[in-house]
């Protein structure tokens, strides 16, 4: 499956993710992950519905929802008027990516690229592989070895899901997916099989 060039289409449920380039760090501080959440909310905010994310310290992993073309073009500025919808979500990603790479060179005087290009996108056909690639990215940090246990981790939506803070993300419409608070927890709590590990995994490759 070529992950860089599925088309991004209105309504449509996509995994985005990207690494540095040559497996560089992208979040070198604490104070990144942040900086990073702040620019994701300025520049692809608009356009998409958040439903999860996880920051590791080279790669990220987002799952979301492209808006309508209607919703999408009902804050557009003139010159953007004729573009596609998915012209206008790539180039948004870039200029996050852009953005972002240009603050991290320069702070910590370094050139060039910071992410790979272009970045990886695959379309979410299903109910199952929805709620598997959910728990599969809250769980991310402890496969890689970042943590020993996955809700110790704090660059990822998993807590934003267990309380009542108010949140960007699209809490209520994750939770029904799951029925409830107690069975994403539960879920949550078990590792995937290695059929479903290996669908999601697969696909990184």
């Amino acid at each position: 499956m070529d992950t860089r060039r599925t088309h991004l289409e209105s309504h449509k449920y996509y995994h985005i993710y990207n690494r540095g380039i040559n497996g560089a760090r992208i979040f070198i501080e604490e104070k990144n992950y942040e900086y990073f959440l702040k620019k994701y909310d300025l520049f692809v905010f608009p356009y998409v519905e958040t439903f999860a994310y996880c920051l590791l310290r080279n790669h990220f992993h987002l799952l979301i929802k492209i808006k309508s073309e209607e919703e999408i073009r009902s804050f557009l500025v003139d010159k953007y008027l004729n573009k596609k919808v998915e012209w206008l979500i790539s180039n948004a990603f870039g200029s996050l990516f852009k953005s972002y790479a240009q603050a991290i060179n320069k702070s910590y005087g370094r050139t060039g690229s910071l992410f790979e290009e272009p970045f990886h996108r695959i379309e979410i056909t299903t109910n199952e592989y929805y709620q598997n690639l959910l728990i599969y990215i809250h769980q991310n940090p402890q496969r890689h070895g970042f943590v020993k246990d996955f809700r110790d981790y704090r660059h990822s939506s998993y807590y934003s899901f267990l309380g009542e803070v108010p949140t960007k993300l699209k809490r209520v419409e994750v939770l029904e997916w799951f029925k409830n608070r107690e069975e994403f927890i539960d879920l949550h709590n078990k590792s995937l099989t290695f059929n479903e590990f290996n669908q999601i995994y697969l696909e990184h490759e």
